[in-house]
């Protein structure tokens, strides 16, 4: 069993694929052309965006929507403490200081409440300037962007949606990665819409954030590419990843989000009676696309063992993350840490199963057994 199968997405969509690719060997142009233009458009209407501007992977979308702002020395950039690494990376690569937030138990996104909390103690404890907020859409369902909102307008920073594994979910009718004033995503294989290596996104209204974004992904660029009119960085999509993720993006809207969320419900189908887990809850209103399906556990011991008895059986699962952001090395430096205790909970307790939009309900059915076994059994 794979833990995501892309090797199965393929199979059953090859002739698509490689129909895609050999099109753009043929013709030869692998850098840039209509493929990645009519993805640009393609996404761009999709998210209901004005703009979408793609780059060579999700870090270097977030990193972009900050130069674009002049994000630098002195700011505080605040991030949720419970995500990928990348998402607090690019704060620090631009030479400002990530300040980590605590995050919801139920959704496992950044907190609003805990957010004030923190642009307060900055203002009052600190030097630094509240310049932004950078919400995860984690696992898949976006945050509480009604509630980020207010605090962000209250102080007066921007909001920069990553939605590297949000793709596809929403809420209400209004789409991850358009919540943002700048809005990201990543096209990482594992990721809701992947294609086969990496690529990224950045979503804007703003038509001088547009222009901005895509000078600054191409070295700065001017009128022409010997006209640097600003220091860039080269991040640049290929018409490879574009062409293949021009197929996915049609089979992701036709068929890969509503059967993942089917798969979700199977799997809340035969969880939801075993009392020593919790399993995700997706509130009315909101709509999730599934990068991951995490449940939690009471306590890290027993999480561990579930992994190594699943690993036994030839279930794969992963821990997702293990090491809440404040306590990376990379950071240690980094004095300003509020208060976060439901990250460096989750961190002890939470584990993901497989799910990706070619599971079978037999197979969510058999994961489900092994863990009521183990329970049973213990």
């Amino acid at each position: 069993m794979e833990f995501r199968d892309l090797k199965k997405q393929y199979t059953y969509n090859k002739t698509q694929i490689d129909k895609a690719v050999l099109e753009v060997l043929e013709k030869g142009i692998f850098i840039g052309g209509t493929e990645v233009n009519e993805l640009e458009t393609q996404l761009a209407e999709y998210v209901n965006a004005k703009y979408c501007i793609s780059c060579a992977n999700g870090t270097d979308a977030l990193q972009l929507a900050l130069m674009a702002w002049g994000i630098g020395a002195g700011d505080a950039i605040f991030v949720p403490d419970f995500t990928f690494f990348s998402t607090a990376e690019v704060v620090a690569l631009c030479g400002a200081t990530p300040v980590f937030v605590d995050v919801e138990r139920n959704t496992f996104n950044i907190s609003a409440a805990s957010l004030e909390d923190a642009i307060k103690y900055v203002i009052n404890n600190t030097e630094l300037t509240p310049r932004a907020v950078i919400p995860v859409d984690l696992f898949g369902l976006p945050a509480d962007y009604p509630q980020i909102d207010k605090v962000a307008e209250k102080y007066g920073i921007h909001v920069l949606e990553d939605g590297a594994q949000g793709f596809g979910g929403k809420i209400k009718d209004k789409k991850a990665c358009s919540f943002g004033e700048i809005s990201t995503t990543s096209f990482f294989p594992a990721k809701p819409l992947g294609c086969y290596g990496d690529g990224g996104a950045i979503f804007t209204d703003d038509e001088q954030m547009d222009k901005m974004i895509r000078s600054l992904r191409n070295h700065g660029k001017g009128q022409d590419k010997y006209d640097n009119v600003r220091i860039g960085m080269n991040s640049r999509l290929d018409a490879l990843q574009a062409s293949i993720l021009l197929v996915k993006l049609r089979l992701f809207k036709e068929f890969e989000l509503d059967r993942v969320n089917q798969v979700a419900c199977w799997y809340r189908e035969y969880l939801q009676g075993i009392k020593e887990i919790q399993i995700p809850r997706v509130s009315e209103g909101w709509y999730s696309s599934w990068a991951q399906y995490t449940i939690i556990f009471s306590n890290n011991e027993c999480r561990n063992e579930m992994q190594m008895y699943l690993k036994n059986q030839g279930v794969p699962s992963m821990v997702y993350y293990a090491k809440p952001l404040h306590q990376q090395i990379a950071f240690e430096q980094n004095e300003l840490i509020t208060k976060c205790q439901n990250a460096e909970e989750l961190c002890n307790t939470v584990l993901s199963l497989p799910i990706h939009p070619y599971m079978e309900r037999c197979e969510v059915e058999m994961i489900a057994e092994l863990i009521n076994k183990k329970f049973a059994h213990n």
